[in-house]
Formats: C-alpha cells, structure tokens, sequence
C-alpha cells in the first residue's frame, strides 16, 4: 500500500472526525477509515435495533469523532492508520 502524504491523512481524520460526530450511529466513519468489520457491526447494531441501539452507537461515534479530530494528524496516522485501532 502506498505511503499517505500528510494532506491525505489530515483529510482523512477531518471526514473520519464529522462522520463519526454527524453519522456516527451508522458506523460511516468506520468505513472511512477502511473499518469494515466495525462498521457493519455499529450499522447492524442500530437497524436491526430499530434504533434503540443508534443510541448508544450514537454516542461511541460522537466520542470517536470528537477524538479523531482532537488527535495531532501524526498521531492519528499512527492509531488509526499504521496500528489500525479500530475502537477508541
């Protein structure tokens, strides 16, 4: 995989910090940061909860996003990109 310049990661944790802060209950900003397993579980979570569950995943995306943006973009490349962190 090719080597992210510093422009991409930084856009990279800006749409992954507003997905999880606007969307987060749907798991959009896992699927950002190529989470698939993660996402599908936060989007199952709240269909098939028929939302009561969107709650609480609502508030795991607003606590990540909040993170992901508060996080200098080289320690956002290091959690989120190089280790791959896929919780908090």
């Amino acid at each position: 995989m090719a080597e992210l310049t510093d422009s991409e990661i930084a856009n990279k944790k800006l749409v992954a910090g507003l997905m999880g802060l606007f969307l987060g209950a749907l798991g959009i900003h896992k699927f950002v940061l190529g989470y698939t397993k993660a996402g599908i579980i936060m989007l199952l979570v709240t269909v098939l909860t028929c939302g009561f569950g969107g709650f609480v995943m609502g508030v795991i995306g607003l606590i990540e996003g909040i993170i992901y943006l508060a996080a200098t973009p080289q320690d956002f490349k290091a959690s989120y990109i190089d280790a791959q962190k896929e919780w908090f």
